[in-house]
């Protein structure tokens, strides 16, 4: 089968969820297919073209970066998404070179399917009705959700304003995409709710449990560890809340407990959190999750925000230290609360679930080894890839 995946992205350096779940698939279909990848080529980045070939046959790369959230060029593009119809972070992806490139090789090369992956890339891709969205998240519960946590009323009238701006526009690409494939069931059913999409698939996350498993004794290194991107806005949020709301009452019990903040771009109010709490560590970009994880006793997922489903989650589970999580992080994996995972979402559950886990190196094992039993038997990426393919020419 010929491929052409539209992505707004290359996938090395390899730092968010959506990166490592295209990653991971396109390298298994990229052993039975011809790939042809299209994508933004970030100057800053050229780890990423250069490594392009480990999953794709041809790579096109598009000279197109997008604007930095924190310069004043993205507060211009946030005020002029007050008068666009669509909402300002699919706005921020538009670019005609990527449809004229897109539209050429349509032309040239006849593929078998066209993969739109995310949302994002829609508005380059002038032939929706042949193409198949692969959606990671239902973007309109994302921005609904922050609508909901906004911290104040300015903010919120914004995102609300987003929020049913993405409403309209995922609903019409969703019904005009000749299929959706999302990464659960439960967003699955939502798109058909709540878009009328006619054919909407999931297929699961899955995980490199041989990767992320440890290989011996690891050295020490927090009590409690978040793994996540913090350039994006539902990881800023959950951090916070923790920090806020669920840390100060594990403190009351555990006044020594560790905690480490790993992951890319941490704004300063996070940044700042090591010289509040003697106890956090805020790491910034780190070349190796896994010491992380395997150093750590108990991996925290505190979102209040987001959509689809958490890597963080198995690949924790693959380390194997045990996951304490809010229902929303924890959506659409097939966790069980109790048995492979702990779910909590109020501050003082969360804090006493991580106390009590904290408490009990009994409990600990228990659960760690029941969430790798789960992730090892059932969510192989290949096993993941194979579902995929399917739903491609289905």
């Amino acid at each position: 089968m010929k491929l052409l995946w539209v992505k707004t992205d290359f996938l090395h350096p390899t730092t968010r969820g959506g990166q490592i779940r295209t990653l991971e698939l396109l390298r298994c279909l990229h052993r039975r297919h011809e790939i042809h990848y299209v994508a933004f080529n970030d100057p800053n980045e050229p780890e990423g073209l250069e490594r392009a070939n480990e999953y794709s046959s041809k790579a096109y790369p598009i000279d197109y970066q997008l604007v930095d959230k924190g310069s004043p060029a993205f507060l211009i593009e946030l005020i002029a998404g007050l008068f666009s119809k669509i909402p300002v972070t699919i706005q921020r992806c538009r670019s005609e070179q990527m449809r004229a490139e897109i539209e050429r090789l349509t032309q040239q090369e006849h593929f078998d399917c066209v993969v739109c992956d995310f949302l994002s890339p829609a508005p380059n891709l002038a032939n929706l009705s042949s193409c198949v969205l692969f959606q990671h998240n239902v973007e309109t519960v994302i921005w609904q959700r922050r609508t909901e946590h906004a911290s104040d009323w300015l903010r919120r009238l914004y995102l609300k304003l987003q929020a049913e701006r993405m409403f309209r526009y995922e609903g019409e690409v969703c019904r005009e995409v000749r299929k959706v494939i999302a990464v659960s069931e439960t967003d699955a059913d939502l798109m058909r709710e709540w878009f009328g999409v006619k054919r909407a698939d999931a297929v699961p996350t899955g995980v490199d449990s041989e990767y992320f498993q440890a290989r011996g004794p690891a050295p020490p290194a927090a009590d409690l560890v978040f793994v996540g991107s913090l350039d994006w806005a539902p990881n800023i949020d959950g951090v916070d809340w923790f920090q806020r709301e669920v840390l100060p009452l594990i403190l009351q019990r555990k006044p020594d407990c560790s905690v480490a903040i790993v992951g890319r771009k941490p704004p300063k109010a996070i940044q700042e959190l090591s010289t509040r709490y003697p106890g956090i560590q805020v790491t910034g970009t780190v070349p190796d999750v896994r010491p992380w994880l395997w150093g750590s006793k108990v991996s925290i997922v505190p979102l209040r925000v987001g959509g689809g489903t958490r890597l963080k989650i198995f690949e924790a589970m693959a380390a194997g230290i045990p996951v304490v999580s809010t229902t929303i992080g924890a959506e659409g994996l097939g966790a069980r609360d109790g048995d492979t995972i702990r779910i909590a979402d109020t501050p003082e559950d969360f804090a006493q679930a991580c106390i009590a886990l904290l408490d009990s190196s009994a409990e600990r094992e228990r659960l760690r080894g029941r969430a790798l039993q789960m992730v090892t038997e059932q969510y192989s990426w290949e096993a993941v890839a194979g579902a995929f393919e399917k739903l491609l020419v289905a």
